[in-house]
């Protein structure tokens, strides 16, 4: 690939990451159903966010959920710089949001009234070894609603997200300590080595360079892309 090339993939994918993130300024789930999870006795509704723009009651919510689903997972000292570095994270303006709300006439942990708050992922677009790619920095569940289906059908809808924003791959870190989530996404996607990612759906799991010695990177193709 010669230098005009290399200089016009470069724009092109530049091109893509910033409109990306335009079309999520707007609603990026009003477009896609469905918007609603019914099942195994659970029944939720998703509403989208961005970072900057979080109320504090959200923020609240993000920070506290966090603690309780990862203080264990990295360790009381760790913890305390991690919490530092993901609630700088989690208002950054490029942090995308999916809320999940169950659906019951009970509203005391709730903003406004609506139904209570039960997880959250936080996503972002972003450029990874030069391919554009939606990166999952968080994926959080309160205990009573994991095991369900729930976290197997937001994935899928991130998918979707990035499949339609033009992104190749899905990508996110997951800490080794968390056999839970590691179990969870390994069994959800099938491995295959790096140089075939590009061409099939995969998932590959490799050290992760850019988060701690103890996290594990998996990356999830598009079947076509772009």
């Amino acid at each position: 690939m010669n230098r005009r090339e290399v200089l016009e993939k470069k724009k092109l994918i530049d091109e893509i990451i910033r409109n990306a993130n335009n079309n999520s300024e707007k609603d990026h789930l009003f477009a896609l159903l469905p918007s609603h999870f019914n099942r195994n006795g659970l029944s939720v509704y998703l509403e989208s966010g961005i970072g900057s723009c979080l109320s504090s009651f959200k923020k609240q919510y993000i920070q506290k959920l966090l603690k309780v689903n990862m203080e264990v997972i990295y360790g009381p000292e760790e913890w305390v710089f991690e919490e530092k570095v993901k609630r700088k994270e989690m208002v950054e303006h490029d942090a995308r949001y999916i809320f999940v709300r169950e659906i019951t006439g009970d509203a005391t942990s709730t903003d406004h009234g609506g139904n209570p708050f039960v997880g959250f992922v936080q996503y972002r677009f972003v450029l990874e070894e030069e391919v554009p790619v939606t990166y999952v920095y968080e994926l959080q569940l309160e205990e009573r609603v994991q095991g369900k289906g729930l976290g197997k059908f937001l994935m899928q809808l991130v998918e979707v997200i990035a499949y339609e924003n033009r992104m190749s791959a899905v990508m996110l870190t997951v800490q080794k300590g968390n056999t839970l989530a590691m179990d969870f996404y390994v069994s959800k996607l099938i491995s295959v080595p790096v140089e075939e990612a590009s061409q099939v759906s995969a998932v590959r799991v490799a050290q992760s360079q850019k988060r701690t010695k103890n996290s594990t990177q998996i990356l999830e193709t598009n079947r076509s892309s772009n």
